[in-house]
Protein backbone atom coordinates (compact mmCIF):
# COMPACT_ATOMS: atom_id res chain seq x y z
CA UNK A 1 0.00 0.00 0.00
CA UNK A 2 1.31 3.15 -1.03
CA UNK A 3 1.00 5.86 1.66
CA UNK A 4 0.32 9.56 1.31
CA UNK A 5 2.34 12.38 1.96
CA UNK A 6 -0.28 14.23 3.39
CA UNK A 7 -2.52 13.78 5.94
CA UNK A 8 -4.99 11.13 5.84
CA UNK A 9 -7.60 8.98 7.69
CA UNK A 10 -6.86 5.43 7.57
CA UNK A 11 -9.94 2.83 7.83
CA UNK A 12 -10.11 -0.50 8.43
CA UNK A 13 -11.47 -3.58 10.19
CA UNK A 14 -9.70 -4.67 13.32
CA UNK A 15 -7.08 -6.76 12.86
CA UNK A 16 -6.12 -5.53 9.38
CA UNK A 17 -2.64 -4.49 10.40
CA UNK A 18 -3.35 -0.85 10.52
CA UNK A 19 -1.16 0.10 13.50
CA UNK A 20 2.02 -2.28 12.22
CA UNK A 21 1.56 -0.33 8.93
CA UNK A 22 1.99 2.59 10.07
CA UNK A 23 4.82 1.90 13.19
CA UNK A 24 7.12 0.52 10.30
CA UNK A 25 6.39 3.37 7.97
CA UNK A 26 6.81 6.21 11.00
CA UNK A 27 8.84 5.22 13.62
CA UNK A 28 9.44 8.33 15.24
CA UNK A 29 6.09 9.42 14.98
CA UNK A 30 4.27 10.69 17.97
CA UNK A 31 1.51 7.76 18.49
CA UNK A 32 -1.86 8.43 20.72
CA UNK A 33 -3.07 5.03 20.72
CA UNK A 34 -6.97 5.49 22.18
CA UNK A 35 -7.11 1.57 22.96
CA UNK A 36 -5.65 2.31 25.86
CA UNK A 37 -7.39 3.34 28.76
CA UNK A 38 -5.18 5.73 30.15
CA UNK A 39 -4.71 7.21 27.07
CA UNK A 40 -8.20 7.87 26.12
CA UNK A 41 -9.30 9.05 29.31
CA UNK A 42 -7.26 11.30 29.14
CA UNK A 43 -7.97 12.76 25.87
CA UNK A 44 -11.90 12.16 26.71
CA UNK A 45 -11.74 14.57 29.29
CA UNK A 46 -9.69 17.28 27.83
CA UNK A 47 -9.44 17.15 24.10
CA UNK A 48 -7.53 20.02 24.27
CA UNK A 49 -4.73 17.95 25.51
CA UNK A 50 -3.53 17.46 22.12
CA UNK A 51 -2.73 20.58 21.44
CA UNK A 52 0.17 20.60 24.69
CA UNK A 53 1.05 17.91 23.94
CA UNK A 54 2.16 18.53 20.15
CA UNK A 55 4.05 22.15 21.14
CA UNK A 56 5.76 19.97 23.69
CA UNK A 57 6.89 17.47 21.15
CA UNK A 58 7.96 19.78 18.76
CA UNK A 59 9.68 17.05 16.46
CA UNK A 60 8.82 15.00 14.65
CA UNK A 61 6.09 16.96 12.72
CA UNK A 62 4.17 13.57 11.74
CA UNK A 63 1.36 12.66 14.54
CA UNK A 64 -0.81 9.01 14.78
CA UNK A 65 -3.86 8.89 16.54
CA UNK A 66 -5.00 5.64 16.42
CA UNK A 67 -8.83 4.47 16.59
CA UNK A 68 -9.92 8.38 16.37
CA UNK A 69 -13.45 7.22 15.75
CA UNK A 70 -13.58 6.78 19.99
CA UNK A 71 -12.98 10.32 20.51
CA UNK A 72 -14.64 12.45 18.15
CA UNK A 73 -14.56 15.43 19.73
CA UNK A 74 -10.13 15.36 18.77
CA UNK A 75 -11.27 15.98 15.14
CA UNK A 76 -11.56 20.01 15.64
CA UNK A 77 -8.90 20.20 18.09
CA UNK A 78 -6.57 18.46 15.35
CA UNK A 79 -8.40 20.58 12.35
CA UNK A 80 -7.11 23.92 14.56
CA UNK A 81 -3.53 22.39 14.81
CA UNK A 82 -3.30 21.66 11.16
CA UNK A 83 -4.71 24.97 10.19
CA UNK A 84 -2.29 26.52 12.68
CA UNK A 85 1.02 24.53 11.55
CA UNK A 86 1.28 23.69 7.69
CA UNK A 87 3.90 21.54 8.78
CA UNK A 88 2.40 18.95 10.91
CA UNK A 89 0.91 15.59 9.38
CA UNK A 90 -1.65 13.88 10.85
CA UNK A 91 -2.38 10.23 10.07
CA UNK A 92 -5.89 9.03 11.99
CA UNK A 93 -6.85 5.59 11.54
CA UNK A 94 -10.11 4.20 12.82
CA UNK A 95 -11.96 0.75 12.74
CA UNK A 96 -15.59 2.27 12.64
CA UNK A 97 -16.56 5.70 10.22
CA UNK A 98 -20.54 5.68 12.25
CA UNK A 99 -19.51 8.17 15.12
CA UNK A 100 -17.24 10.23 12.61
CA UNK A 101 -20.04 10.67 10.45
CA UNK A 102 -22.75 10.87 13.17
CA UNK A 103 -20.53 13.87 14.87
CA UNK A 104 -18.27 15.42 11.83
CA UNK A 105 -19.53 14.67 8.70
CA UNK A 106 -16.78 16.68 6.66
CA UNK A 107 -13.72 14.93 8.00
CA UNK A 108 -11.44 17.96 9.22
CA UNK A 109 -13.48 19.85 6.01
CA UNK A 110 -11.14 17.39 3.16
CA UNK A 111 -8.14 18.68 4.31
CA UNK A 112 -7.19 14.77 4.75
CA UNK A 113 -6.93 12.19 2.16
CA UNK A 114 -9.15 9.02 2.78
CA UNK A 115 -7.13 5.67 2.51
CA UNK A 116 -8.82 2.56 3.49
CA UNK A 117 -6.91 -0.94 4.87
CA UNK A 118 -8.33 -4.43 3.54
CA UNK A 119 -6.98 -7.73 4.11
CA UNK A 120 -3.91 -9.28 2.48
CA UNK A 121 -4.41 -9.66 -0.86
CA UNK A 122 -3.22 -13.04 -2.97
CA UNK A 123 -1.22 -10.39 -4.84
CA UNK A 124 1.08 -9.19 -1.82
CA UNK A 125 1.18 -12.45 -0.47
CA UNK A 126 2.59 -13.67 -3.91
CA UNK A 127 3.88 -17.08 -3.21
CA UNK A 128 2.81 -17.42 0.32
CA UNK A 129 -0.67 -17.51 -0.89
CA UNK A 130 -2.56 -20.52 0.32
CA UNK A 131 -5.94 -20.57 -1.94
CA UNK A 132 -7.09 -23.43 -0.06
CA UNK A 133 -6.37 -21.78 3.22
CA UNK A 134 -7.44 -18.16 2.18
CA UNK A 135 -10.69 -20.09 1.16
CA UNK A 136 -11.23 -21.50 4.84
CA UNK A 137 -9.58 -18.92 6.86
CA UNK A 138 -10.01 -16.02 4.92
CA UNK A 139 -6.83 -13.45 4.62
CA UNK A 140 -6.89 -11.15 7.37
CA UNK A 141 -3.33 -10.76 9.03
CA UNK A 142 -4.34 -11.14 12.61
CA UNK A 143 -5.66 -14.46 11.84
CA UNK A 144 -3.01 -15.70 9.05
CA UNK A 145 -0.31 -14.90 11.96
CA UNK A 146 -1.84 -17.32 14.81
CA UNK A 147 -0.92 -20.92 15.39
CA UNK A 148 -4.68 -21.67 15.45
CA UNK A 149 -6.73 -20.01 12.58
CA UNK A 150 -9.75 -21.54 13.63
CA UNK A 151 -9.70 -20.53 17.32
CA UNK A 152 -8.47 -17.23 16.58
CA UNK A 153 -11.65 -16.37 13.75
CA UNK A 154 -14.13 -17.91 16.50
CA UNK A 155 -12.23 -15.56 19.03
CA UNK A 156 -13.00 -12.39 16.41
CA UNK A 157 -16.56 -12.93 15.45
CA UNK A 158 -17.37 -13.16 19.03
CA UNK A 159 -15.34 -10.80 20.48
CA UNK A 160 -15.23 -7.82 17.54
CA UNK A 161 -18.58 -8.91 15.65
CA UNK A 162 -20.70 -9.14 19.04
CA UNK A 163 -19.71 -7.92 22.32
CA UNK A 164 -18.25 -5.00 20.74
CA UNK A 165 -21.06 -4.25 19.02
CA UNK A 166 -22.84 -4.58 22.20
CA UNK A 167 -20.32 -2.71 24.10
CA UNK A 168 -20.59 0.48 21.86
CA UNK A 169 -24.44 0.09 22.04
CA UNK A 170 -25.01 -0.04 18.88
CA UNK A 171 -27.70 -2.06 18.95
CA UNK A 172 -30.20 -3.09 21.83
CA UNK A 173 -30.45 -6.74 21.71
CA UNK A 174 -27.58 -8.74 20.36
CA UNK A 175 -29.77 -11.97 20.32
CA UNK A 176 -31.64 -10.52 17.44
CA UNK A 177 -28.49 -9.37 16.10
CA UNK A 178 -26.38 -12.81 16.48
CA UNK A 179 -29.49 -14.50 14.34
CA UNK A 180 -29.43 -11.73 11.99
CA UNK A 181 -25.42 -12.16 11.25
CA UNK A 182 -26.23 -15.66 10.58
CA UNK A 183 -28.83 -14.79 8.45
CA UNK A 184 -26.97 -12.24 6.48
CA UNK A 185 -24.25 -14.61 5.73
CA UNK A 186 -26.29 -16.46 2.99
CA UNK A 187 -26.53 -13.67 1.39
CA UNK A 188 -22.88 -13.35 1.16
CA UNK A 189 -21.84 -12.96 -2.74
CA UNK A 190 -25.84 -12.57 -3.49
CA UNK A 191 -28.38 -9.77 -3.91
CA UNK A 192 -29.64 -8.98 -0.52
CA UNK A 193 -33.45 -9.79 -0.13
CA UNK A 194 -33.97 -7.57 3.12
CA UNK A 195 -37.44 -8.88 3.47
CA UNK A 196 -36.76 -12.59 3.23
CA UNK A 197 -34.16 -11.99 6.34
CA UNK A 198 -36.61 -10.06 8.11
CA UNK A 199 -38.79 -12.43 8.44
CA UNK A 200 -36.58 -14.93 9.04
CA UNK A 201 -35.18 -13.21 12.19
CA UNK A 202 -38.57 -12.03 13.06
CA UNK A 203 -37.66 -8.68 13.29
CA UNK A 204 -38.99 -5.49 11.37
CA UNK A 205 -37.25 -4.75 8.16
CA UNK A 206 -36.09 -1.54 9.54
CA UNK A 207 -34.02 -2.80 11.96
CA UNK A 208 -32.45 -5.57 9.58
CA UNK A 209 -31.67 -2.41 7.31
CA UNK A 210 -30.21 -0.65 10.28
CA UNK A 211 -28.15 -3.85 11.02
CA UNK A 212 -26.67 -3.76 7.38
CA UNK A 213 -25.85 -0.28 7.91
CA UNK A 214 -24.11 -0.99 11.48
CA UNK A 215 -21.88 -3.72 9.54
CA UNK A 216 -21.03 -0.98 6.67
CA UNK A 217 -20.19 1.98 9.37
CA UNK A 218 -17.36 -0.66 10.70
CA UNK A 219 -16.44 -1.41 7.75
CA UNK A 220 -17.38 -5.29 7.90
CA UNK A 221 -19.44 -5.36 4.61
CA UNK A 222 -20.06 -3.71 1.63
CA UNK A 223 -22.95 -3.30 -0.90
CA UNK A 224 -21.98 -3.81 -4.63
CA UNK A 225 -24.12 -1.40 -7.14
CA UNK A 226 -25.61 -2.77 -10.28
CA UNK A 227 -23.52 -1.43 -13.45
CA UNK A 228 -26.55 -0.10 -15.46
CA UNK A 229 -24.59 2.20 -18.14
CA UNK A 230 -27.06 2.88 -20.92
CA UNK A 231 -28.60 -0.40 -20.09
CA UNK A 232 -30.54 -2.15 -23.25
CA UNK A 233 -32.35 -4.54 -20.45
CA UNK A 234 -34.30 -4.56 -17.75
CA UNK A 235 -32.39 -5.23 -14.67
CA UNK A 236 -32.34 -5.80 -10.97
CA UNK A 237 -32.56 -3.07 -8.16
CA UNK A 238 -31.06 -4.22 -5.45
CA UNK A 239 -27.12 -4.64 -4.52
CA UNK A 240 -25.38 -7.26 -4.00
CA UNK A 241 -24.00 -8.28 -0.01
CA UNK A 242 -20.07 -9.08 0.95
CA UNK A 243 -18.22 -9.53 3.75
CA UNK A 244 -15.09 -7.81 3.73
CA UNK A 245 -13.26 -11.12 4.57
CA UNK A 246 -14.20 -14.46 3.01
CA UNK A 247 -13.10 -16.32 6.42
CA UNK A 248 -15.97 -13.94 8.17
CA UNK A 249 -18.37 -15.17 5.70
CA UNK A 250 -16.99 -18.97 6.61
CA UNK A 251 -17.02 -18.60 10.10
CA UNK A 252 -20.92 -16.96 10.25
CA UNK A 253 -22.27 -19.11 8.03
CA UNK A 254 -24.06 -22.71 9.60
CA UNK A 255 -23.81 -25.72 7.86
CA UNK A 256 -26.35 -28.54 7.87
CA UNK A 257 -27.45 -31.62 5.85
CA UNK A 258 -29.28 -29.90 3.14
CA UNK A 259 -26.07 -27.15 2.70
CA UNK A 260 -24.36 -27.96 -0.46
CA UNK A 261 -20.51 -27.96 0.47
CA UNK A 262 -20.06 -26.53 -3.40
CA UNK A 263 -22.88 -23.51 -2.43
CA UNK A 264 -20.79 -22.40 0.26
CA UNK A 265 -17.42 -23.05 -1.69
CA UNK A 266 -18.77 -21.30 -4.18
CA UNK A 267 -19.92 -18.37 -2.36
CA UNK A 268 -16.97 -18.46 -0.61
CA UNK A 269 -14.73 -18.18 -3.75
CA UNK A 270 -16.81 -15.28 -5.55
CA UNK A 271 -16.12 -13.16 -1.76
CA UNK A 272 -12.44 -13.95 -2.02
CA UNK A 273 -12.38 -12.61 -5.81
CA UNK A 274 -14.28 -9.51 -4.52
CA UNK A 275 -11.67 -8.36 -1.81
CA UNK A 276 -9.05 -8.58 -3.78
CA UNK A 277 -10.67 -6.58 -6.75
CA UNK A 278 -11.69 -4.23 -4.26
CA UNK A 279 -8.11 -3.96 -2.54
CA UNK A 280 -6.47 -3.85 -6.15
CA UNK A 281 -8.99 -0.91 -7.59
CA UNK A 282 -8.79 1.33 -4.62
CA UNK A 283 -5.20 1.21 -4.48
CA UNK A 284 -3.79 0.80 -8.11
CA UNK A 285 -6.66 1.85 -10.57
CA UNK A 286 -8.14 5.29 -9.67
CA UNK A 287 -11.23 6.41 -11.31
CA UNK A 288 -12.37 2.71 -11.65
CA UNK A 289 -15.48 1.09 -10.05
CA UNK A 290 -16.42 -1.99 -9.06
CA UNK A 291 -20.37 -3.27 -10.83
CA UNK A 292 -22.07 -6.47 -10.88
CA UNK A 293 -24.70 -7.09 -13.59
CA UNK A 294 -28.03 -8.98 -13.38
CA UNK A 295 -30.80 -9.09 -15.91
CA UNK A 296 -34.48 -9.72 -14.49
CA UNK A 297 -34.14 -13.10 -17.02
CA UNK A 298 -31.37 -13.96 -14.36
CA UNK A 299 -28.27 -13.66 -16.38
CA UNK A 300 -25.73 -12.04 -14.23
CA UNK A 301 -21.95 -11.44 -14.64
CA UNK A 302 -20.53 -11.11 -10.99
CA UNK A 303 -18.06 -8.30 -11.27
CA UNK A 304 -17.57 -5.49 -13.72
CA UNK A 305 -14.47 -3.20 -13.42
CA UNK A 306 -15.58 0.18 -15.44
CA UNK A 307 -13.52 3.24 -15.39
CA UNK A 308 -11.56 5.72 -17.76
CA UNK A 309 -8.79 2.43 -18.73
CA UNK A 310 -10.59 -0.68 -18.36
CA UNK A 311 -13.79 -2.20 -18.88
CA UNK A 312 -13.66 -6.06 -17.89
CA UNK A 313 -16.75 -8.15 -17.22
CA UNK A 314 -15.68 -11.19 -14.41
CA UNK A 315 -17.18 -14.45 -13.95
CA UNK A 316 -16.48 -16.34 -10.95
CA UNK A 317 -17.06 -20.50 -11.38
CA UNK A 318 -16.23 -22.70 -8.36
CA UNK A 319 -15.52 -25.64 -10.88
CA UNK A 320 -12.81 -27.43 -12.19
CA UNK A 321 -14.50 -27.50 -16.24
CA UNK A 322 -16.82 -24.75 -17.70
CA UNK A 323 -18.75 -25.47 -20.47
CA UNK A 324 -19.87 -23.28 -23.40
CA UNK A 325 -23.33 -22.52 -21.36
CA UNK A 326 -21.63 -21.48 -18.34
CA UNK A 327 -20.48 -18.65 -20.78
CA UNK A 328 -23.67 -17.55 -21.65
CA UNK A 329 -24.28 -14.40 -19.81
CA UNK A 330 -21.24 -12.92 -21.55
CA UNK A 331 -22.93 -13.48 -24.44
CA UNK A 332 -25.60 -11.45 -23.48
CA UNK A 333 -23.33 -8.81 -21.77
CA UNK A 334 -21.01 -8.81 -25.17
CA UNK A 335 -24.03 -8.28 -27.36
CA UNK A 336 -24.84 -5.17 -25.11
CA UNK A 337 -21.01 -3.56 -24.48
CA UNK A 338 -18.70 -5.57 -27.66
CA UNK A 339 -16.16 -3.40 -25.84
CA UNK A 340 -15.84 -5.04 -22.74
CA UNK A 341 -12.90 -7.80 -21.94
CA UNK A 342 -14.37 -11.22 -20.86
CA UNK A 343 -12.71 -13.09 -17.92
CA UNK A 344 -13.96 -16.39 -16.54
CA UNK A 345 -11.99 -17.90 -13.33
CA UNK A 346 -12.29 -21.01 -12.35
CA UNK A 347 -10.94 -24.13 -10.71
CA UNK A 348 -9.38 -25.72 -13.20
CA UNK A 349 -5.60 -25.89 -14.77
CA UNK A 350 -5.65 -24.52 -17.89
CA UNK A 351 -5.91 -20.64 -19.37
CA UNK A 352 -7.68 -21.31 -22.03
CA UNK A 353 -9.82 -18.81 -24.47
CA UNK A 354 -13.48 -19.83 -25.46
CA UNK A 355 -16.09 -17.83 -27.17
CA UNK A 356 -14.23 -14.66 -26.72
CA UNK A 357 -13.48 -15.82 -23.24
CA UNK A 358 -10.61 -15.83 -21.50
CA UNK A 359 -10.05 -18.59 -18.77
CA UNK A 360 -8.39 -18.13 -15.79
CA UNK A 361 -7.31 -20.36 -13.10
CA UNK A 362 -8.10 -18.62 -9.54
CA UNK A 363 -4.73 -18.33 -7.99
CA UNK A 364 -3.14 -17.65 -10.90
CA UNK A 365 -5.68 -14.90 -11.56
CA UNK A 366 -5.47 -13.32 -8.11
CA UNK A 367 -1.55 -13.88 -7.03
CA UNK A 368 -1.12 -12.31 -10.87
CA UNK A 369 -3.77 -9.43 -11.11
CA UNK A 370 -1.73 -6.62 -12.15
CA UNK A 371 -1.04 -8.56 -14.99
CA UNK A 372 -4.62 -8.89 -16.21
CA UNK A 373 -5.87 -5.62 -14.99
CA UNK A 374 -3.05 -3.17 -16.05
CA UNK A 375 -2.81 -4.74 -19.43
CA UNK A 376 -4.16 -2.34 -21.98
CA UNK A 377 -7.62 -2.98 -22.48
Amino acid sequence: MRLPTQSFFLFGPRGTGKSTLLKQSFPSALYIDLLLNSEYMNYLNDPDRLIYFVKANPEPRIIIIDEIQRIPALLPVVHHLMEADKSLTFILTGSSARKLKKESANLLGGRAMLKRMYPFTAYELGAFFDLSKALSHGLIPVIMSSDDSIQQMDAYVSLYLKEEIQMEGLTRNIGNFSRFLEAISFSHGSVINISNISRECAVERKVIESYINILEDLLLSVRLPIFSKRAKRVLVSHPKFYFFDTGIYKALRPRGPLDKPEEIDGAGLEGLVHQNLAAYIDNVLPNHQLFFWRTKAGLEIDFIIYGDRKFLAIEVKNAKKVNSYDLNAFRSFKEDYPMAECICIYRGEEKIYRNDVLLIPAKDFLVHIDKYLMKPG
